[in-house]
Formats: C-alpha cells, sequence, structure tokens
C-alpha cells in the first residue's frame, strides 16, 4: 500500500526502487566518464590540428593538405555545437542503420555520442587553452629544432592542460545530466529509470524528487574532487631552490648555514 504522505512514499519508492535508482545512476557515471574521457582525447586531436602553424615558406602541399583538415574539423566543431544532443542521438544511432546499414548497439552508440558531442566542445576549449601559452615558448621550442607536434605534447599542452582544467570539469558535469537524453534510444540510465518507476505508481512528483537529489550528489561530489585535483596540479604556494650547482653560490640564491658560535 502506498503511503500519503510526501516522505512516506519517498521512503517506500527507495525501498522498493533503492537498487534500480543506483544502478540508473551507475550506468550515468560510466557514459558520463567514458564519454568525457574519449571526448578529451577527440578535442586534444582536432585543438591540435586547428592550431598547426602555415608558413609562407611551406609547400603548396602542405597549405592545401593543411587547409583541407582545417575545415573538416571546422565543420564537424560547428555542426556538434550547433544542434542538440538529443538530435545528435536519433540521427546517428537510427540514420547510421538506415543509411549505411551500421546496426550500433545502445551502448556503443551512447558512448561515441557523448564522446564525438564533447570532443566538439573540447576543440573549441584546447584551440583556447593553446593560444593561451605565451608564444615566445612555441619560438623558443623551434628555436631547438623541435617539430610541431613536439612542440605541443612537451612543451604547451601541459600547460595547456592546466589552463583548461575547468573546462574539462565542466563538461564532465554537463555530460552527468545530459546523459539522460541517451533514455530517447533506450539507454536504462538515471533518467529513464525514474520514468518508470513514477509510471509505475503515478508518483512523479517524488520519483524525480530522488532523482534531483541523486543528480545533486553525483555533480556536487565530482566537483569537489576536480577542484582538489586543480589545487594539486597548482603545487605548492612556495617554492625553494634546491641547486648543486657552484656557479650559483655568488648570484645570491644559495645562503650557507651560520656556524656554530659565529656572531649574530
Amino acid at each position: 500500500m502506498l503511503p500519503e504522505s510526501f516522505w512516506g512514499r519517498i521512503g517506500y519508492l527507495l525501498q522498493q526502487y533503492g537498487v534500480s535508482f543506483l544502478q540508473g545512476a551507475g550506468n550515468t557515471m560510466l557514459i558520463a566518464i567514458v564519454g568525457t574521457f574519449l571526448g578529451c582525447v577527440i578535442g586534444f586531436a582536432v585543438g591540435v590540428v586547428q592550431t598547426i602553424p602555415v608558413d609562407k615558406n611551406d609547400g603548396k602541399g602542405k597549405k592545401i593538405l593543411v587547409g583541407i583538415l582545417k575545415f573538416i574539423m571546422a565543420c564537424y566543431v560547428e555542426v556538434f555545437r550547433g544542434t542538440p544532443m538529443m538530435a545528435q542521438a536519433m540521427f546517428i544511432y537510427f540514420g547510421s542503420s538506415y543509411l549505411f546499414n551500421i546496426n550500433m548497439s545502445m551502448w556503443f552508440a551512447a558512448f561515441f555520442i557523448v564522446s564525438i558531442n564533447t570532443g566538439a566542445y573540447m576543440a573549441e576549449t584546447v584551440r583556447g587553452g593553446i593560444l593561451s601559452v605565451d608564444e615566445g615558448q612555441t619560438e623558443a621550442a623551434k628555436a631547438i629544432g623541435m617539430t610541431h607536434v613536439q612542440t605541443m605534447t612537451s612543451v604547451i599542452l601541459p600547460q595547456a592542460l592546466r589552463n583548461i582544467m575547468p573546462q574539462i570539469g565542466n563538461n564532465l558535469i554537463i555530460n552527468i545530466k545530459d546523459t539522460c537524453v541517451l533514455s530517447i534510444i533506450g539507454i536504462v540510465e538515471l533518467f529513464y529509470t525514474t520514468k518508470g518507476v513514477a509510471g509505475a505508481y503515478y508518483t512523479y512528483f517524488e520519483s524525480f524528487t530522488i532523482a534531483m537529489v541523486i543528480y545533486f550528489i553525483l555533480t556536487f561530489t565530482c566537483s569537489r574532487l576536480l577542484r582538489l585535483l586543480e589545487h594539486k596540479m597548482d603545487g605548492p604556494d612556495n617554492y625553494d631552490l634546491a641547486t648543486t650547482d657552484t656557479l650559483t653560490h655568488t648570484s645570491g640564491m644559495y645562503s650557507y648555514s651560520k656556524k656554530k658560535g659565529a656572531k649574530k
């Protein structure tokens, strides 16, 4: 018998469907984490391609190839940033079968959709992060003979990564919430589970209250953990120079410990 009070119904639903809510939340987190990770990989790749320099002295073939790649990447970014994920999910999942006779599994489609959607946003974030690094560092890397790929991987991207960490965390939070649109292709995540529970007893308000609390717990926990990671990447506030180079002794960067009995 369903209780009449609001909190009584909340307790009843948790007792009956608590495991289902947890399974739905677990699926939501799995899709969000994997999709965000793969999206970051895609975004970094696209961002690096978009920042490939083209000099006047470069060959015509390189200019044409780089131009084509940048055009394709720009189209990808604009299309997936300019259309809602729900429409993308419908188009990719059902369109792949209709147009190309490719029968995707729901889970593969879910990971693929979230990844390429996140990658489009991350591409612009990475491009901005790369451009935020002082240009002199790129010039210095080129001066010692480093290629564009070496410069990106060893000099620019490690610094850009710290700059864009807040946006990576923001994309993860967004993906936790936006996985609900994947219910349209049958993925049993938290939103899909909540709809089923709500429809069983017509307790929509109570069921979605539980879902909102779970979503908040997931997003709040992830945001706190990511904030700790950001502080960890910042390093300590004060640094002590440790060196054994005798040349630095005369530069005022090294201080000798006072001998016992010396006057202050």
